[in-house]
């Protein structure tokens, strides 16, 4: 009996011992709501990190910084080249002189410019490369600046130096090859191309299909367009959806369609636990809850929702952006606290941007940890009971 006794004293006393160490060794996913605030929201533990609660005013002070490249803004609308004429380019000059032909005489008259019915003679010069100055040269004519002008500035500037020396002088210009206005696309596309641009003017899409399309989804395409020193990007999916994004484009453009598929993390007690890919557009805070089949109800703390996140700078207050810490990068450590038991966070939840490599998580409650100490308890004490129950 003394034996019995001394077993359930030591029994007991390794279940006190289990008991007071038992929340050291639960199972979590992560840090609890409580050691999140306590090691970043006390500005006396000496965190460089910064923890924002967030509200409306933040919100639109992300969205405001988080404003993405606008093709529009950034690169303006444009303007159709017309047939600008550049240098390498080869023209088709055709020069007409009433009769009497004073300079260039019947004899060298070509029939297939001639009018049925009219006695006006055409005269075919041969073609003209644009040298590398610039010019092309010109029977009567001369030396005649071509790069940067219009083939209709050409013929113009061709009739002038003609008056007086033919008779009743017209003169048409055509670019028969284009060698200097083309827009170059490369990247994620069926063909990586010399897009020659035309009097139409090109716009993004127009260069896009001339190029056999894109190889990846729309929503995971980006188009980076570089124009001299200056290059704006944007989702090839905002690029549709805003027509005004369709701009036209410049001679000597760059277009590179990079495949970029973005995603953010799922972490803790949320429906699922994975990388969750999202569109190059972005999506919501709400919608990126949807994703993950939201909180687990036996769980998650609805005041514990974290997103983690390296921040511009420009998205922070003033006070806390001085005192932080940046990255090599540039941006700044953030863990956005998330109150879900607000109903007002929910509205703001519909608003609020998640980024690409983000990561939410989602903080056990207290009453869940509890649960779990209890289960730990009773998985261990009732063995014991048992034991010594059937001693006795």
């Amino acid at each position: 009996m003394k034996n019995v006794h001394s077993f359930s004293q030591a029994a007991g006393a390794a279940c006190l011992g289990l008991m007071l160490s038992a929340c050291a060794i639960m199972p979590a996913s992560g840090p609890s709501t409580r050691s999140v605030n306590h090691s970043f929201g006390d500005k006396g533990s000496g965190s460089t990190i910064e923890i924002v609660d967030v509200t409306g005013p933040v919100t639109r002070q992300i969205q405001a910084a988080d404003r993405p490249d606008q093709f529009v803004q950034d690169l303006g609308e444009g303007r159709s080249i017309g047939s600008m004429i550049g240098k390498g380019d080869v023209l088709d000059i055709a020069i007409w002189e009433a009769p009497p032909a004073a300079l260039f005489g019947a004899a060298r008259a070509d029939p297939s410019l001639s009018s049925s019915g009219s006695t006006a003679r055409g005269t075919a010069m041969p073609e003209q490369m644009v040298d590398s100055d610039g010019n092309i040269t010109i029977p009567f004519v001369g030396t005649v600046r071509a790069a940067g002008q219009t083939p209709q500035e050409i013929s113009r500037e061709i009739v002038r130096r003609l008056i007086g020396k033919a008779h009743q002088p017209q003169a048409i210009v055509r670019l028969l090859r284009n060698a200097a206005s083309n827009v170059t696309v490369v990247g994620d596309v069926v063909t990586s191309s010399r897009v020659p641009l035309t009097a139409k003017g090109e716009r993004v899409l127009d260069v896009l299909a001339a190029a056999g399309g894109v190889k990846q989804a729309v929503n995971k395409t980006t188009v980076r367009i570089t124009r001299g020193t200056q290059t704006s990007a944007m989702p090839l999916e905002a690029v549709i959806r805003d027509p005004r994004q369709n701009v036209i484009l410049q001679p000597d453009d760059v277009m590179t369609v990079l495949f970029q598929p973005f995603s953010f993390v799922a972490l803790g007690a949320t429906g699922r636990n994975e990388e969750v890919p999202i569109e190059a557009t972005g999506v919501t805070l709400a919608q990126a809850l949807g994703r993950v089949s939201g909180l687990q109800d036996s769980r998650a703390d609805v005041k514990g929702v974290f997103l983690f996140r390296l921040e511009k700078p420009d998205a922070l207050s003033l006070e806390r952006r001085d005192p932080a810490k940046l990255t090599p990068d540039g941006l700044i450590p953030v863990i956005y606290r998330i109150n879900m038991k607000d109903p007002a966070t929910f509205f703001i939840a519909q608003n609020f941007p998640i980024k690409d490599k983000d990561v939410l998580y989602v903080s056990n409650a207290p009453l869940a940890d509890f649960q779990k100490f209890v289960s730990v308890v009773y998985s261990t004490v009732l063995p014991v009971a048992q034991t010594a129950t059937a001693i006795k």
